[in-house]
């Protein structure tokens, strides 16, 4: 049952998509598009326990292990409860882009083979550049162009990983083969800088982080929610198929490490700087897309193979608050009742370890990557900065703008409360061991690093931090490529004139280099 449930994760959305290109099915199969992911909703569900389930079937093989299991059900609930109340008024461009990002989003948690997973990550990012950034407003167009950049150069850079793999493990092309042999790969280095590059990008780690600001901005409400939610833990499942955690790499992991405590610490930096709460989310996905970089690189280091199952929960966990907090925006931009406020400001704080949310489930699943030495101080000082940062969050939230409203469909805002309670306490029928989390000692454990945070926000708003720039490092790489643009006459015209020399001219230019390097060599030697 579950290899035909497998199959239908992706049989089921295609058929939809198809149906799109019918004129008289159109209409039906847009109305209707919020059913394409039930199948693979029951896959996941029913992959969580027993063994990896593999099954080749559209030209692809198919792989489905607990933690792929995870984040295909929980990415699959959200595309349904987002797509059932977006449809009344889409048109056939942008249903067409939907239902190609939620293949994508759906198809890279059970792709088994280089060739499957490499085209169906393609279709996470790709499609969804036609979700927001097909407008007339220049600064969609901005962020669409960024996006669209970002995209691209970490599909080359994962082509490249991916050639690697392949030229290490001749028996196949799937994960588990190349997997198997990445140890005594030769490349073994360069693929996996490239991994950490190339899915690094996608999950915005520092510093790849530009363009999540500005797309979260300028994306509509519904989705922000299903690509800060869902999209964005495609690199997530990336690092966690094509990092080697069976075999200790100290060096490996210490670097992605750092990488990630220093991109959790940047996000929270920088996002209380903000003062748009889009923004402010943004960057605290940055932020928590480090977190679990970091965990995984101590995994990597110790050669924890279980870390791969508690960054998986950790990351559904994020992927369901995550993606409330944005609806929140626009379903309490307009009216903000106390009790819907209380409910957002633990949906906010769970990001930080709240007791009794499902962020606390999150955290202990982390404790045994963030356990003790200088990983248990940093992890615990970004529990410190995320408590921060959200309520930051909820002091913009409450003076939110109508745009979020406009932007929200009536029937996602109505549905909010139950997808806020849904974040706060579904984790809880997925945890392994939920009764660790209700002891003494985890309650306070997870109560005062947020404690700290909440007090110390309103200190920080106190210092009147001018705001960075929404892209940080983008605005900066704008500005010099504009420079460099400026240029373009110069070496035009410096162009004309050396096509006009002489060949003599042209020579005596070339006998004058070889002299030089003549010259240089025999300094060197």
């Amino acid at each position: 049952m579950i290899q035909i449930l497998l199959v239908a994760t992706l049989a089921w959305p295609l058929a939809f998509l198809a149906a799109c290109f019918v004129r008289p099915w159109r209409p039906r199969a847009l109305a209707w598009q919020f059913l394409a992911p039930a199948p693979g909703l029951a896959a996941g569900l029913m992959g969580l326990s027993g063994p990896p389930v593999s099954v080749s079937a559209l030209g692809f093989v198919l792989r489905l292990d607990a933690p792929g299991a995870l984040l295909l059900a929980f990415a699959a609930l959200l595309w349904i409860v987002v797509s059932a109340t977006l449809w009344r008024d889409k048109d056939a461009r942008f249903g067409v882009c939907w239902l190609l990002t939620m293949i994508g989003s759906l198809g890279v948690f059970v792709a088994g083979d280089l060739v499957s997973f490499y085209l169906l990550y393609a279709l996470v990012s790709l499609p969804a550049y036609g979700l927001f950034a097909f407008s007339d407003d220049p600064e969609k167009q901005r962020a669409g162009a960024v996006y669209l950049a970002f995209a691209l150069a970490g599909e080359a850079v994962l082509l490249a990983a991916f050639a690697l793999l392949a030229a290490g493990a001749p028996q196949g092309v799937g994960i588990a083969e190349v997997m198997a042999a990445l140890p005594a790969s030769p490349w073994r280095g360069a693929v996996l800088v490239l991994v950490v590059a190339g899915f690094g990008m996608k999950m915005g780690l520092v510093p790849f982080n530009g363009w999540m600001p500005l797309n979260y901005r300028a994306a509509p409400i519904p989705v922000a929610a299903v690509l800060s939610g869902a999209g964005v833990k495609a690199g997530v499942i990336g690092l966690l198929r094509f990092l080697p955690f069976e075999a200790p790499l100290a060096e490996a992991g210490g670097a992605l490490a750092i990488l990630g405590f220093v991109t959790a610490f940047y996000g929270v930096v920088v996002g209380l700087t903000q003062r748009d709460a889009k923004n402010v989310l943004a960057y605290s996905s940055i932020s928590q897309m480090g977190v679990i970089s970091a965990a995984l690189g101590l995994g990597l280091a110790a050669g924890q193979v279980s870390a791969a199952g508690d960054m998986a929960f950790y990351a559904a966990n994020h992927l369901l608050v995550k993606a409330a907090l944005f609806v929140a925006l626009g379903a309490l931009a307009v009216r903000r009742p106390v009790w819907a406020l209380a409910l957002a400001g633990a949906l906010a704080l769970s990001l930080a370890g709240l007791p009794l949310t499902g962020g606390a489930l999150a955290k202990l699943a982390s404790k045994a990557q963030f356990d003790a030495g200088w990983a248990k101080v940093l992890a615990t000082l970004s529990s410190i900065g995320s408590a921060m940062l959200m309520t930051h969050f909820l002091t913009r939230l409450v003076s939110g703008e109508a745009e979020a409203a406009s932007e929200t469909p009536v029937p996602l805002a109505r549905v909010w409360p139950a997808l806020a309670l849904g974040a706060l306490f579904l984790p809880w029928a997925f945890a392994v061991d939920p009764g660790k989390a209700l002891t003494l000692d985890a309650l306070w454990d997870g109560f005062w690093p947020v404690a700290i945070g909440v007090a110390l926000a309103p200190v920080w708003r106190r210092l009147s931090v001018p705001q960075i720039p929404t892209g940080d490092s983008i605005v900066f790489f704008e500005r010099g490529f504009a420079r460099l643009v400026r240029l373009g006459p110069a070496f035009e015209r410096a162009d004309v004139g050396l096509r006009q020399w002489p060949a003599a001219g042209v020579s005596l230019l070339v006998i004058v280099l070889a002299l030089l390097a003549a010259g240089l060599g025999d300094f060197v030697r």
